[in-house]
């Protein structure tokens, strides 16, 4: 890790990860382990699955705990350097069967009180606080490509308001821990993201092509297609997340991670649909769900500046990987 400043690293190897067991969650358990951390796994496998962790269960260096982080925390987990807070549903497709709706309340929760809780055990501890926020409190943008200093357009009370407004409010509790209570903290507003182990019935966009795709059903577009969305595989996304934890001298930054290439959806779909070779058709059905946004693309220069980060997998590569691995799922 050429970025960081080595004499730091000896004294500070333990990770906390909640949401470890999720998608993003486990490849960044899988990188820390790699580059000999210790790693606490905190995860109720709510959305999460030991499967993901299961490469790392018998290294002597990973913990795995299930656990509620809404919960006061019981177990003995020792001395914690880093604490990354990525535990949350993610924002899922409203066709889906995990929605907004099934797990609203869950989702305001460990963005809300779920953060409150891991501030406090980085504050006990004096360790340094990285919570995962999301390109969605952007809402639908006026503004475009999106920047850190944009104050986003939401809705409170709409049906994406629960993750939305909980991940603005997340950053507002971290926000006032490193004013008022000094603790070493870093947001991270994560921009769409994609690779294997994202789950099947998460029915996110490119998940969603993927299957109808490898099953020559029709890829269904909601829309006419022209929304936009820029992809960043999730090799890429943990290189930022580590770079945004362990650069020092960043404490109370805000940054977004995400790729800046753009395209349609309409163009997303034909692609998947040329690599997995598939017979399916391609239809548009329905309208927008409510408060999707048109266009999401981000403005990556803070993290270029100073994490010296910017995607390197081409979308290509991470679609071919990503279709590989739902097909080593069947």
């Amino acid at each position: 890790m050429p970025w960081v400043d080595n004499s730091f690293l000896p004294y500070m190897k333990t990770a906390l990860v909640s949401g470890g067991c999720g998608f993003i969650g486990s490849h960044l358990c899988d990188k820390l382990i790699k580059d000999e951390f210790k790693v606490i796994c905190l995860d109720n496998l709510i959305t999460g699955s030991e499967n993901n962790i299961r490469q790392l269960l018998k290294n002597k260096n990973f913990q795995f705990i299930k656990h509620n982080v809404t919960e006061d925390l019981t177990h003995d987990i020792g001395d914690v350097h880093y604490v990354f807070h990525l535990a949350s549903p993610a924002s899922p497709n409203h066709h889906s069967k995990i929605s907004y709706h099934a797990l609203g309340l869950e989702t305001m929760m460990v963005n809300t009180i779920g953060t409150l809780k891991m501030l406090e055990i980085a504050e006990h501890n004096k360790a340094r606080f990285l919570f995962s926020s999301s390109s969605e409190i952007y809402g639908d943008p006026l503004e475009h490509p999106q920047s850190e200093d944009y104050k986003g357009n939401t809705s409170t009370i709409g049906p994406r308001s629960v993750y939305d407004e909980s991940k603005r409010f997340g950053e507002t509790i971290t926000s006032f821990f490193q004013r008022k209570r000094n603790v070493d903290t870093r947001i991270a507003r994560i921009f769409n993201t994609f690779g294997p182990r994202m789950q099947k019935q998460d029915k996110r966009m490119i998940v969603n092509f993927i299957l109808q795709a490898l099953a020559h059903e029709s890829i269904t577009i909601y829309g006419d297609g022209s929304q936009t969305r820029s992809l960043c595989y999730v090799d890429d996304l943990v290189e930022g997340l580590m770079r945004l934890m362990f650069t020092n001298k960043l404490s109370e930054n805000v940054i977004n991670l995400g790729n800046p290439i753009e395209h349609t959806v309409a163009e997303y779909a034909h692609m998947v649909k040329e690599l997995t070779h598939s017979k399916s058709t391609i239809i548009m059905s329905e309208s927008l769900p409510q408060d999707d946004p048109k266009k999401r693309k981000p403005d990556i220069e803070r993290a270029k500046n100073l994490l010296d980060w910017t995607p390197t997998v081409s979308l290509e590569t991470g679609l071919k990987k990503t279709i590989e691995y739902f097909v080593s799922l069947n």
